[in-house]
């Protein structure tokens, strides 16, 4: 049985994304209280596996994850993403002028920051470590002044009760998850890949990289700037990529390779779904 290792308990989107990738597989949800504690159990071979937030359509990316994956030297090895809609909810019984304090994740706090605005501006709002585990504490304490925002399975599975459905922003909200293993192979079919580079300081250095992967039609999905510790105003460059012909791609790699201080590629895979899940 493969055991992935996650953020967050049973009811979390961290665990629901694991479960939609590897569908019908038999696989162990291992829980975690921090990104850390998942990235250290990969390496150190507790786990085969482990699925991680790297970005959210709302709340941007998790450049603390960037520095995990490079830290732990962590290899890609897919990827999901997951529609997320939030709810409000409660032990039955509790009305939403009871509520003195709203817990969930923060990100997920900010994912609904307009409906908690407009609704809740006099309420407290206390982060926790994550959606499910602000539930589970709900009903564990019997806690009938406060609330969670999460998703249904959580509702379901701790017994809460939905007070206001679709809470989120923005309605085609998603996030982003990476599969990450401590080894991994180049699948058959792959098209995408992630790597991570640093150019020297000269005027057109990253312009210069970024122009040999228009040149070889390989498209930029993403850029992402993180600062390297220890180095003031110096930067790593993540850059997801995509192609048609795989040997457009390894020829743009044979040039960045010459025009960069460092590359490292982070994984290459069989990118995931445009569209959104619906949970």
């Amino acid at each position: 049985m493969k055991k992935v290792a996650i953020q967050g308990i049973a009811g979390s989107f961290h665990e629901d994304a694991a479960q939609r990738y590897f569908n019908d597989e038999n696989i162990e949800i291992v829980e975690c209280r921090t990104f850390r504690k998942v990235c250290q159990l990969v390496d150190e071979d507790k786990v085969d596996v482990a699925v991680m937030a790297i970005e959210n359509a709302i709340a941007g990316s998790l450049l603390e994850n960037y520095g995990l994956m490079r830290d732990y030297h962590l290899k890609i090895m897919g990827e999901i993403y997951i529609h997320i809609k939030m709810n409000l909810m409660a032990l039955p019984g509790v009305k939403k002028e009871d509520i003195k304090e709203i817990h969930s994740h923060p990100i997920a706090l900010k994912q609904c920051a307009e409906y908690l605005d407009d609704n809740f501006s006099h309420v407290s709002l206390d982060d926790n470590f994550d959606t499910a585990g602000a539930a589970k504490n709900i009903v564990k304490n019997q806690l009938l002044n406060v609330a969670s925002v999460g998703n249904d399975r959580t509702a379901q599975l701790y017994g809460l009760e939905i007070l206001d459905k679709n809470i989120e922003t923005n309605k085609k909200n998603y996030t982003r998850f990476l599969i990450l293993s401590k080894h991994n192979e180049t699948p058959e079919g792959a098209n995408k890949a992630s790597i991570c580079f640093e150019v020297g300081h000269f005027h057109g250095a990253l312009a210069r990289v970024l122009n040999i992967f228009a040149e070889n039609e390989i498209n930029l999905t993403k850029i992402q700037s993180v600062p390297i510790i220890g180095k003031p105003d110096e930067y790593s460059f993540h850059v997801d990529i995509e192609w048609e012909k795989i040997e457009k791609y390894e020829h743009a790699i044979h040039k960045v390779l010459k025009n960069v201080t460092s590359l490292t590629i982070l994984g290459e895979y069989i990118r995931g779904e445009r569209k959104i899940y619906d949970l």
